[in-house]
């Protein structure tokens, strides 16, 4: 990742896969007052096609809301899941991720969120632990009392 406050963001705007494509919606730049890292956010597209079957987030940094958060949020649209497309879409931004230098990263999700376990599990991830949200944070905020935290290793 770039030093401190000259981050920039790479060209990744459209990441082909084989089965879906990844296709930037937003970069987000760093607020530091919101503590929010830098985030790419993408739409995910069945291969050659317009039709959006979910989104995907990257969140380029650590701090304690990427602990709690996860560097990548995804969903799939409900009647395109059972594809393994978030596992795809994961195993996509990969290379957005170690060409800033991340080769580690969490993905977090609600204890109930079977399919999302099943997800980090797909992809490799370890599950790390299962904590309880701290009460200032907005998840906390919105009804959520707990999160998995997978790690995910990445080899490129």
């Amino acid at each position: 990742m770039s030093k401190k406050g000259n981050f920039k963001f790479f060209p990744f705007d459209i990441i082909k896969g084989e089965e879906i494509d990844l296709i930037i919606e937003q970069k987000i730049p760093e607020n530091k007052v919101k503590g929010f890292v830098p985030t790419y956010c993408y739409a995910i597209n069945l291969t050659g096609t317009k039709l959006t079957i979910g989104t995907i987030d990257l969140r380029i940094g650590n701090n304690t809301l990427t602990y709690y958060g996860g560097h990548i949020g995804y969903g799939i649209d409900k009647k395109h899941r059972g594809h393994h497309y978030a596992a795809k879409a994961c195993k996509l931004l990969g290379k957005v991720a170690l060409a800033h230098g991340m080769d580690e990263l969490i993905i977090t999700c609600n204890p109930e969120n079977i399919a999302s376990q099943k997800t980090c599990i797909r992809i490799g991830a370890e599950l790390i632990e299962i904590v309880d949200l701290p009460t200032d944070t907005d998840m906390y905020l919105e009804g959520e009392r707990q999160k998995c935290i997978y790690k995910w290793r990445i080899f490129s």
